[in-house]
């Protein structure tokens, strides 16, 4: 008999946080440091109060592309269930897109990067 699916998921914010991992999973995750080349950080406003309320802050990262390949941005990857890849794209705001990504290490991860613009 199979466990339940696994997904590896690479936080570089606040899912990394104590009490956001308590309030999104019910138990705090263990990680491995890694890093996503190609990539920087920024950071931008976030305005829902519940999100607001889990991390403590309305400031949160978003990682972008960069135009320098040897940028990287550096977090942990966390082997999380289906249902809790399902909570954390509930926690994160329309800002962000749930993207494949490879790190650093060769991990094949998902994660939140900057939602391409729609138009209009």
């Amino acid at each position: 008999m199979t466990g339940p699916a696994r997904h590896q998921l690479f936080s570089y914010g606040t899912l990394q946080f104590r009490e956001v991992q308590l309030a999104r999973f019910g138990r705090l995750l263990e990680g491995t440091p890694d890093a996503l080349p190609g990539h920087r950080m920024t950071y931008i406003a976030i305005t829902d109060p519940d999100v607001i309320a889990a991390s403590g802050t309305d400031r949160h990262p978003l990682v972008v592309a960069s135009s320098d390949a040897n940028e990287a941005v550096e977090g942990t990857v966390f082997s999380i269930t289906d249902e809790e890849l399902a909570s954390a794209d509930d926690y994160e705001v329309d800002d962000y897109a749930r993207t494949r990504v490879v790190l650093r290490s060769g991990t094949k991860a998902w994660a939140y990067l900057e939602a391409p613009a729609t138009p209009g």
